[in-house]
């Protein structure tokens, strides 16, 4: 395991930004560079804590850029650890959604991402955040063992399927929902149908569920809640993470309680939901959001924390805990998410005039390096 001297930067302790000097060695944040540590000049760049993403699921492009036209997920994955790495994501919990749909979020392909995170690529802290769907009664035997052998890191309460059945009557959106399941539409609408008839069954299922998780000591988050009533009755299973809340309400309520709530860094990024529901950055300027997650774009969760430093409400320092170390302690990661010896060596080496990587550390070691970066490492053949 090589040892590093990062030097000249302006480094991230403390929440604030000042100049100084990183070591690497073991692994993680040292004291002082250890002997024969080779340096890096990190001289105009931001050394800054390696990004934690909490749900994204742009790995579900790599395996199915379009509809009904997929790739290996062996494939799809080791693409995806290459995207999140060139994004300065260092722990990265890909969002498999284990749906009652068949395709893209079916048990088979739950099955298939499990199998080759068991032989993961090297680089990016790659873990499951289980986005399991309410109706998805049939399947909870499976998830539940996944759970229990440790293959799942996170579990996310979804509940998808109403939204669904209240547009069994328009013909754009059935097509969408059909083709990634596959299958014709009249078929899927047919299913669907099916499915929520043991919408009886949803709250013994969810209560399993969470059990399973709490014996796993996972975290365990609620995705979209509508109302405060929704809250509380997630909290009630042990879902302490609020994420993506439809309503100010419920965040405004779950702040309250001292949890977490997590929104969408495209939609920071873009300068509001592409759904039309709340903009999540005034909203992280009045404390109510704390986490932001990549959802749908790994880049935007780095260029994120600029745009909101740009408002001038929030400076970047203070931005960039909300992919760093508000994420880390969201999921009980107390060994990254700050630069501070003895945590886990996972930095994201930035340039500020072009908003971009230059080098990002995965548990000590240099994972990625921008195209014609290597200059900053030519003092340690020196």
């Amino acid at each position: 395991m090589t040892a590093w001297h990062i030097a000249g930067g302006q480094v991230l302790r403390d929440a604030s930004l000042a100049a100084g000097d990183v070591a690497l060695g073991g692994g993680r944040i040292a004291g002082a560079p250890p002997a024969g540590a080779a340096l890096f000049d990190a001289s105009g760049l931001l050394v800054l804590p390696g990004i934690v993403d909490i749900h994204g699921d742009a790995h579900e492009r790599a395996q199915e850029p379009r509809p009904g036209v997929a790739f290996p997920v062996p494939m799809a994955l080791a693409d995806s650890a290459r995207q999140c790495l060139s994004a300065g994501i260092t722990t990265a919990y890909l969002g498999v959604t284990l749906s009652w749909e068949p395709g893209l979020r079916s048990i088979e392909a739950f099955r298939a991402w499990l199998a080759a995170l068991d032989r993961r690529p090297a680089g990016t802290d790659l873990r499951v955040h289980l986005r399991f769907e309410a109706d998805n009664l049939d399947a909870m035997d499976e998830a539940c063992a996944a759970i229990a052998g440790g293959r799942v890191h996170l579990l996310g309460f979804n509940d998808h399927t109403p939204g669904i059945l209240r547009r069994l009557d328009d013909a754009k959106q059935m097509a969408k929902y059909a083709g990634r399941a596959g299958m014709p539409a009249d078929a899927f609408r047919d299913l669907a149908l099916r499915v929520a008839a043991r919408r009886g069954d949803v709250p013994a299922g969810r209560s399993r569920m969470a059990e399973a998780a709490r014996r796993a000591g996972i975290p365990m988050l609620s995705h979209d809640d509508a109302t405060v009533e929704d809250r509380h009755g997630f909290r009630a299973l042990g879902a302490t993470i609020c994420e993506f809340p439809m309503a100010e309400s419920v965040a405004e309520e779950a702040r309250a309680a001292g949890e977490h709530v997590v929104m969408g860094a495209p939609n920071v990024v873009r300068g509001g939901s592409h759904l039309g529901w709340a903009s999540a950055a005034p909203l992280a300027e009045r404390g109510l959001v704390t986490v932001l997650a990549s959802d749908y774009h790994w880049p935007a969760l780095f260029e994120a924390p600029f745009r909101l430093a740009d408002r001038g409400v929030l400076s970047l320092a203070q931005a960039w805990a909300l992919v760093s170390a508000n994420p880390a302690a969201a999921l009980g990661l107390s060994d990254r998410g700050a630069i501070a010896e003895g945590r886990r060596g996972d930095l994201v080496l930035a340039d500020p005039a072009a908003r971009a990587p230059v080098a990002v550390f995965v548990a000590g070691e240099l994972a990625w390096l921008a195209p014609g970066a290597a200059s900053r490492l030519a003092a340690q053949a020196a």
